[in-house]
């Protein structure tokens, strides 16, 4: 499949832009946080965004939802990164919708999609218990009792779990810690007797939570999927849910390279606009090349898991990677699989970037402009530190590429 968005994911893209752009720009969270909201996000700017159709964009027609996929899923968290949007999206309705889509029955996709679809419920995932996360550590008890369940124990960084009125609860009901079988998910809303929630503000003002639950009685209709086999689907949520926050990286990677080269544009020393230094274009550039690779990658993550293809399962986007992403693009799209597509030497070997004034263009090899007059031959390693490219310029003559490799 084309490393492009179609028309229609475009458009949708463009709408999510320009409404996130007007209504919930980065000065809404610096209020929401100085502040201290006690939801930590505009219950009025998400009642807007559900009325625009966004929170129901993984959840099929049936169920009152727009029936798309993780791509676009994906470009509405973009543009959630873009502009630092406090909502609860991707915890209720990326992360605990294909959860539910992933191992619910109908009666239980029925009693919660629509809903979630409407933004009416906040749903989240309570899976991890210390500052690790590792699923398969779960211990938090569920043991039978009389038609249900009782469940006892404690969970930490549940996104969004202060203001969720259902919680997807991953619960030991075999096994030992670590086991890979014995885990199960558990449906509880979130006032039930013996929940007690306390809000945790993370350092970067996300929304988080310490649940914890003493003797929480649950039905037999509250499990989610099969008894032991819970971590089928909440692989399948945690994976969607991973390359939903690449994709939220990759906005916010995007919007600070652009607002970077804007002032690259604008700042001057000596007298000479900054852009105009060769070094700080070289360093444009490179990021540019690095955003790019990512955006490639991620839409790459997003589209195996929409297919369903085995390479999927293994995305881990948080985890996986080349550490020059993370450290141009902060993670954003660091995926494995993404090697195989080669797409990083194609944009080595077939493409030369300049950035002129701050604003990093991409070129044809063909297409290099003439170099002004300088030392008798110079030669220029592009970009640092890494194989690839080598510009050699002589003076008077054309620039002339020479690509090759050591």
């Amino acid at each position: 499949m084309a490393l492009v968005l179609t028309e229609e994911q475009g458009m949708l893209r463009d709408s999510a832009k320009s409404f996130l752009a007007d209504n919930a720009p980065v000065s809404e969270l610096r209020k929401l946080r100085d502040t201290r909201s006690a939801d930590g996000f505009s219950r009025g700017l998400w009642q807007q965004f559900a009325e625009m159709g966004f929170t129901g964009v993984l959840i099929p027609e049936a169920y009152g939802g727009m029936g798309l996929g993780l791509v676009e899923a994906g470009v509405v968290m973009e543009e959630i990164g873009r502009n630092l949007t406090a909502s609860p999206f991707l915890a209720s309705n990326v992360v605990a919708a294909t959860a539910i889509l992933s191992a619910g029955s109908e009666a239980q996709k029925q009693a919660t999609l629509p809903k979630i679809a409407s933004g009416e419920l906040i749903a989240t995932l309570a899976v991890d218990e210390h500052s690790k996360h590792n699923p398969r550590n779960t211990a938090l008890k569920a043991e039978r009792s009389g038609s249900g369940y009782t469940l006892d124990g404690s969970k930490t960084f549940v996104l969004d779990g202060h203001v969720a009125g259902l919680l997807i609860v991953a619960a030991r009901t075999s096994g030992a810690k670590g086991d890979l079988a014995g885990v199960t998910l558990f449906l509880v809303d979130a006032k039930t007797k013996g929940v007690s929630v306390e809000r945790v503000v993370m350092v970067d003002a996300h929304n988080a939570a310490r649940v914890t639950f003493s003797g929480v009685s649950v039905p037999e209709s509250a499990v989610l999927g099969k008894v032991g086999e819970g971590l089928v689907p909440l692989n399948a949520a945690l994976s969607a849910g991973r390359v939903a926050a690449s994709a939220e990286m990759l906005g916010i990677a995007d919007e600070v390279f652009t607002r970077t080269v804007n002032y690259l544009k604008e700042r001057q020393q000596f007298a000479k606009i900054i852009g105009e230094f060769q070094a700080l274009q070289h360093r444009a550039a490179h990021l540019y090349c690095e955003i790019e690779f990512t955006r490639s990658a991620v839409l790459k993550a997003l589209q195996a898991l929409d297919e369903g293809t085995p390479t999927a399962i293994g995305l881990n986007l948080g985890r996986q990677g080349q550490g020059r992403h993370d450290r141009h693009a902060r993670g954003a799209g660091r995926c494995a699989d993404a090697r195989r597509h080669r797409h990083d030497r194609r944009v080595r070997d077939g493409l030369l970037h300049e950035a002129c004034a701050g604003a990093a263009r991409t070129l044809r090899r063909r297409d290099l402009p003439r170099r002004p007059a300088g030392p008798a031959q110079e030669v220029l390693r592009w970009p640092p530190r890494r194989r690839g490219l080598r510009l050699t310029a002589r003076a008077g003559s054309r620039a002339r590429a020479a690509v090759h490799r050591r």
